[in-house]
C-alpha cells in the first residue's frame, strides 16, 4: 500500500494550499520543532514562541479537518533535533512509500531538503507553497541582462500583470506611486489607534524553551504573546488594518513616535511570513475596502500599502533567489566593525536608537523606517560588519525569515550588494530623523550640531562615511549633491567633522 509523508515547515502555514482539499488516510503530514532552527542564529523569544504557537495552532486545525498529522515538539523524547534523522526515523516508523515538502523559502533548507531525498531509497516530490503572486525566478528573468534591479520598474510589471489600481493600461490617478506624498512627520490632526493585539497565554511554551536550553533574548510580556497565531485571527487583523489604520496609512508610513510603535502600520508581518494569509488576500480586502469607502480612504494611502506587497515583498523574494548563494557573504564597503553591546539591552544615550532598539526587544517588531533610516543607518554609518548586522536583524524581528530579512538588511540598508538592491545607500544625517520623528527632541544629543559637546554621532558619521567612501560613491548621480557639499566644507570645519567621528567611532559602546 502506497503511503505518502508531507513536510509543512513552520512558515508554511497555508491552510487553502491544495495539499488540504481532501482527506486522505494514505497521507501523513509531518510539523518538527527543533533544535536545528533554534541554533543557525539566536532569536528574539517572542519569535520562537510565535512559531511554535502558530504552528501548534495549525496542526491541530489540521487534525479537526480530518488529516493525518504527526506533530513532533521541541521536548519530545524521540525528537532527534534535526530535520533528516527525525524524517528518517518516521518513514521507517509509518511505512512510508513516498516523501514530499513544499519549496523553502530559505536558501539552506531548500539545500538540506534536496540532500535529504537523495538519500531517501523512496519516491520524493516537490509542491509549490502556492503563496507568492511570482515565481521564484521570475525577478531575475525580468532584469535578464541587466546589472541593477529596479523595484519601481518590477512593481509597474506588477500592478499592470494583476491589473491592480489600473485603468486599462496607465495607473489609476495617472500616477504610478504616490512614495513623494507618504513622507509626512506625524502632526496630530488624525488621531492615532492602538494595534490590535492578541493575549496568548505561552506560560507553558515558554517554559518548555528554558527547561530545553534554548538560547534567545528580548522579553516576552507578563507570558502574553501579542501576536496573531492562526489564520481567523491574521483576518481579523486585516479586517482592523482596513477599517481603522488604512485611512490615514499612507500619509504617516514613514513617520515615527517615541510613545506609539506602530502609528498606522497594520504589523501583519508575521502572519504574512508565515502564510497563515496570502498576499493576494490582503491586496484584494484593501481593493475591495478602498471601493466602498473612497469618501474617507485616498488613492495614495492605497497604492502605499499595495506597493510593499505587490511591489517590494515579491521584489525582495526574487533578488533573494537570483542572488543566493553568495548575495550572504557580500561586503561592498569591507565593514569590519562589531556591533555595539546596546544593540542587546537598548542602553544608548541616542535616543531614537534607545527607543527603535527598545521597542525591538520588547515588541520584537518595527516599521520599516524605524529598522532602515534609524538602526540600519546607523550600522551603514558605522561600518558595523553586515554579518553582525543580519544576525541581528533576522533573529529580533518576528516577521524575519532570511529571504525577506537579508535582501532589506545586507541589501538596502548596509548597501553591501554594492547597488543590486539600491540605487544609492540609505544613509543620513540627523535632520532625516528629526524631520520624521519627535526622538530628537528627548535626545542626549543635539541633532543640530556636527561636532562639539553632544554633537549628534548621525551628523558626523554621515559626512566621515562619505568621505572615506568617496571612491566607491562619489560618481553616483543620487548623492552627487552631498559630494558637492563635502568638497566646498572648509578645511578646519572638515577637520573637526572628522576628529568628532573618528572619536564617536573609538567609543561606540558608550555612545
Amino acid at each position: 500500500m502506497s503511503r505518502t509523508l508531507r513536510l509543512i515547515l513552520g512558515d508554511q502555514l497555508n491552510s487553502n494550499h491544495s495539499w488540504f482539499k481532501q482527506t486522505d488516510n494514505n497521507i501523513i503530514y509531518v510539523m518538527l520543532e527543533v533544535m536545528q532552527e533554534q541554533q543557525y542564529v539566536m532569536h528574539h523569544v517572542q519569535k520562537i514562541l510565535a512559531f511554535f504557537g502558530a504552528m501548534r495552532n495549525f496542526a491541530y486545525q489540521l487534525k479537526k479537518r480530518g488529516h493525518q498529522v504527526v506533530y513532533i515538539k521541541l521536548d519530545d523524547p524521540e525528537n532527534q533535533q534535526d530535520f533528516e534523522q527525525n524524517l528518517q526515523r518516521i518513514i521507517i516508523q509509518n511505512s512510508i512509500t513516498r516523501f514530499e515538502y513544499q519549496l523553502p523559502d530559505e536558501y539552506r533548507l531548500d539545500e538540506q531538503l534536496k540532500a535529504i531525498c537523495q538519500k531517501l531509497n523512496i519516491e520524493t516530490g516537490v509542491a509549490d507553497t502556492e503563496h507568492f503572486l511570482t515565481e521564484r525566478n521570475d525577478v531575475q528573468n525580468f532584469f535578464s541582462g541587466k546589472k541593477r534591479y529596479l523595484m519601481e520598474v518590477f512593481y509597474r510589471h506588477m500592478r499592470q500583470k494583476l491589473h491592480i489600481l489600473m485603468e486599462g493600461d496607465d495607473p489609476l490617478g495617472d500616477r504610478w506611486n504616490f512614495d513623494t506624498d507618504n513622507r509626512k512627520k506625524y502632526d496630530g490632526k488624525v488621531p492615532l489607534e492602538e494595534p490590535i493585539r492578541y493575549n496568548h497565554d505561552v506560560t507553558e511554551l515558554k517554559a518548555m524553551i528554558d527547561r530545553m536550553g534554548v538560547k534567545y533574548f528580548g522579553e516576552v510580556d507578563a507570558m502574553r504573546l501579542e501576536w496573531p497565531l492562526s489564520r481567523q485571527e491574521a483576518l481579523k487583523s486585516l479586517e482592523y488594518f482596513c477599517e481603522h489604520l488604512l485611512p490615514h496609512f499612507g500619509t504617516y508610513e514613514d513617520a515615527m513616535l517615541q510613545e506609539h510603535i506602530s502609528l498606522f502600520h497594520s504589523r501583519m508581518s508575521f502572519a504574512l511570513n508565515s502564510k497563515m494569509i496570502a498576499p493576494f488576500e490582503i491586496v484584494s480586502k484593501v481593493l475591495n475596502h478602498y471601493k466602498q469607502h473612497q469618501q474617507i480612504i485616498t488613492l495614495p494611502q492605497v497604492e502605499g500599502y499595495i506597493r510593499q506587497v505587490v511591489g517590494w515583498r515579491e521584489f525582495m523574494r526574487g533578488v533573494y533567489w537570483s542572488q543566493m548563494p553568495g548575495y550572504d557573504e557580500k561586503n561592498f564597503f569591507n565593514h569590519r566593525t562589531e556591533i555595539p553591546h546596546w544593540f542587546w539591552d537598548g542602553n544608548t544615550k541616542m535616543n531614537c536608537l534607545n527607543k527603535c532598539i527598545g521597542q525591538s526587544l520588547n515588541h520584537a517588531w518595527a516599521h520599516h523606517i524605524q529598522r532602515l533610516m534609524v538602526i540600519g543607518n546607523f550600522c551603514l554609518l558605522a561600518g558595523i560588519n553586515p554579518d553582525d548586522v543580519d544576525a541581528w536583524y533576522l533573529g529580533i524581528y518576528v516577521d524575519a525569515i532570511q529571504w525577506v530579512e537579508i535582501t532589506n538588511t545586507r541589501g538596502m540598508s548596509q548597501f553591501a550588494d554594492g547597488g543590486i538592491i539600491a540605487s544609492k545607500p540609505y544613509a543620513a544625517t540627523a535632520a532625516y530623523i528629526n524631520k520624521m520623528s519627535d526622538y530628537c527632541k528627548h535626545c542626549h544629543y543635539d541633532y543640530k550640531k556636527r561636532y562639539g559637546d553632544r554633537a549628534c554621532p548621525y551628523n558626523s558619521l554621515y559626512w566621515n562615511f562619505l568621505d572615506r567612501n568617496a571612491e566607491h560613491l562619489q560618481s553616483n548621480p543620487r548623492i552627487g549633491m552631498a559630494y558637492r557639499i563635502l568638497k566646498t566644507m572648509q578645511p578646519d570645519e572638515k577637520q573637526k567633522v572628522m576628529e568628532q567621528a573618528a572619536d564617536y567611532l573609538d567609543k561606540l559602546n558608550e555612545l
